[in-house]
């Protein structure tokens, strides 16, 4: 005789998001970090320092959402 502890439906791709949305979130703050530092190290080059955080936070995020639709993409 078995017996069932706990039965899980649904799809678990809503957790592996949750798990890998860490990897962009630290990206972001590791970027606005150093953008920061630099900022304050080196003020008259605050043009091109803007512009490659802007650049750097625009591909951490596409990340992010390609992890957020994959799972709709391949989900059964």
């Amino acid at each position: 005789m078995s017996y069932t502890l706990a039965a899980v439906h649904g799809s678990i791709a809503s957790i592996g998001y949750g798990i890998a949305a860490f990897g962009p979130g630290i990206g972001v703050g590791i970027i606005f970090g150093k953008g920061t530092e630099a900022l304050a190290r080196q003020p008259e080059a605050a043009g091109l320092i803007r512009a490659n955080q802007i650049l750097g936070f625009a591909f951490c995020e596409a990340l992010a959402l390609i992890g957020l639709v994959m799972p709709f993409v391949y989900g059964t």
